[in-house]
C-alpha cells in the first residue's frame, strides 16, 4: 500500500481534510465522544460551524432523546463517564446557546473564549507532580486505544518515522492536532535526543506558513502520558515569538524567563540541563527555532486554581478563558503578573 501523503503538505489540503474528516466522523459514529469531539472542533473555527451545526443540532436531540429514554427505562448507561459528564453539561446549556470561540487582544496577548473547552476533563493535568518521567501506564489512557483509531485524521510517515496525527477532542489552536511519533513504542511524555531532533527536522520540511509544534512536559500541563506533540497553523506569531520580546532580539522582558534557540544541538543542550534538574517546561517549535520555557510544577502553590492547568499556549500568551466575565475584564497587566507566577 503506498504511504499517504503529509497531511501537512499545504494549508489548503490540511482544512479540507481537517474538514471532510469531522463530517465523516459525524455521520459514521453516532456515540457520545464522537459528537463532543466534532462539537468543539467545529465551535473553535465559524466556518467549520457553519459547514456541521445543522448536522451537530440533530445528532444532538438524538442523543438528548437516548439518554433520557434511557435513564426513565432504568437501564445503564454504557457511554464512557467523562463523555456522559460533559454531554449532560451540553444539555444543561442547551444547543441554540452553544457559541464558536471569540477572541480580542489585551496589549501583545491573545485572549480567547471558549466555554465548550471548559467542559474537558481533567486527566492527569491534575495530578501531583513527582518528576518529569513517568513510567507508561497501558493501562492508563494512551493514544493506541482502540476506540480513538476512528479519530485519526492520517497515519503514514512524516521525517522519517511513522507517525499519527489525531483530532484533540476539545481543540486551543487553528488546526489543532495531536501528532504521535511512533505510537507503537508506547514511549512516556518524557523528550529524548533522537525525538527532539524529529520534531526539528518535520518542522524544517514542512512548507506551509505558520506551522508549529507545542510540547508539555509531564508537570507543565499534558494530560496524556504518551509521548506527543500537538500541532497547529499560526495566523500570526505567538504572543512568546514576537520581536518585541528581548528573547527575540527586543527590547521588552517577557513576563517569565523564556530561551529561544536556532539550533537543535544548543536547545537539546538546555533541555537535557532541565531533565537533570527535574524542571517542567513547555516548547513551541517552529520553522529553525524553538523557544523554551521552565516553569514551576503545575501543582505549586503558587499558582491559581485555573492556571495549574495552563500549558504550552498559555506560555506562549495565548490564554484561553471559560466565562465571559473573565474575557472581557482580564487586562495586559492582571495576565502578565499570572505568567510571572510561574517563574521557577
Amino acid at each position: 500500500m503506498p504511504t499517504p501523503p503529509s497531511p501537512f503538505i499545504s494549508l489548503a489540503a490540511l482544512q479540507q481534510n481537517f474538514a471532510d474528516g469531522l463530517a465523516t466522523l459525524l455521520e459514521a459514529h453516532r456515540g457520545l465522544g464522537v459528537y463532543i469531539l466534532v462539537l468543539a472542533n467545529a465551535a473553535y473555527d465559524s466556518r467549520l460551524w457553519a459547514q456541521l451545526s445543522p448536522a451537530l443540532s440533530a445528532r444532538h436531540s438524538e442523543l438528548a432523546a437516548a439518554m433520557t429514554e434511557t435513564l426513565r427505562n432504568g437501564q445503564t448507561l454504557t457511554e464512557p463517564d467523562d463523555d456522559v459528564q460533559v454531554f449532560l453539561k451540553l444539555l444543561a446549556i442547551g444547543f441554540g446557546h452553544l457559541k464558536t470561540m471569540e477572541s480580542r487582544r489585551a496589549g501583545p496577548w491573545d485572549l480567547f473564549f471558549n466555554p465548550i473547552r471548559a467542559l474537558r476533563p481533567p486527566r492527569s493535568s491534575g495530578m501531583k507532580f513527582e518528576g518529569l518521567l513517568r513510567a507508561f501506564d497501558g493501562d492508563g489512557f494512551h493514544f493506541n486505544k482502540p476506540f480513538l483509531e476512528k479519530e485519526a485524521l492520517w497515519q503514514g510517515e512524516l521525517a522519517g518515522k511513522p507517525a499519527r496525527l489525531l483530532y484533540n477532542k476539545f481543540p486551543f489552536a487553528r488546526l489543532h492536532g495531536l501528532l504521535v511519533p511512533e505510537p507503537l513504542r508506547e514511549a512516556p511524555q518524557y523528550l529524548t535526543p533522537e525525538l527532539h531532533g524529529w520534531a526539528w527536522d518535520l518542522c524544517a520540511q514542512v512548507d506551509l506558513p505558520g506551522f508549529c509544534l507545542g510540547y508539555n512536559s509531564y508537570g507543565a500541563g499534558a494530560s496524556v502520558n504518551h509521548l506527543h506533540f500537538q500541532s497547529f497553523v499560526q495566523p500570526d506569531p505567538l504572543p512568546v515569538q514576537a520581536t518585541r520580546f528581548s528573547q527575540n532580539g527586543g527590547a521588552e522582558p517577557y513576563p517569565l524567563p523564556c530561551r529561544r534557540f536556532t539550533d537543535a544541538e544548543s536547545a537539546w543542550v538546555h533541555l537535557d540541563q532541565l531533565h537533570q534538574r527535574n524542571v517542567p517546561y513547555n516548547l513551541i517549535y517552529s520553522r529553525g527555532c524553538l523557544h523554551c520555557v521552565a516553569r514551576v510544577p503545575q501543582d505549586s502553590n503558587k499558582l491559581g486554581a485555573q492556571s495549574r492547568s495552563y500549558g504550552w499556549s498559555e506560555m506562549a500568551g495565548a490564554v484561553t478563558l471559560f466565562s465571559r466575565e473573565a474575557f472581557e475584564s482580564l487586562s495586559a497587566t492582571e495576565f502578565e503578573a499570572e505568567l510571572a507566577s510561574f517563574a521557577s
